[in-house]
């Protein structure tokens, strides 16, 4: 599973639409309006790399209102569950 971030500065007034449109996109799993130097935050998890650039490059960068936009690919995901899960390894509580 390949998980990417992508960052977008959108148009402001196509910042709903654009959100909206992104959700439906079966590559995206998540999207935030955010507060910053950009306007949203498309979270994405695909199978391969491929799969994220036809993702990015065929889907994504094609939808009208879009700025810029930079993408940031995961190494590692990180969570609570995960980190809680190693430390409770042997524990009986």
């Amino acid at each position: 599973m390949v998980t990417a971030v992508v960052l977008i500065e959108a148009e402001t007034e196509k910042i709903s639409q654009l959100a909206n449109q992104l959700v439906e996109l079966e590559a995206v799993s998540e999207v935030f309006s955010v507060a910053g130097r950009y306007d949203l935050v498309a979270v994405l998890r695909v199978a391969q790399n491929e799969d994220l650039a036809d993702a990015v490059g065929g889907e994504i960068r094609q939808l009208d209102g879009i700025v810029k936009s930079e993408t940031l690919i995961a190494f590692r995901v990180y969570s609570r569950e995960e980190t809680e899960g190693v430390f409770s390894i042997g524990s009986d509580g």
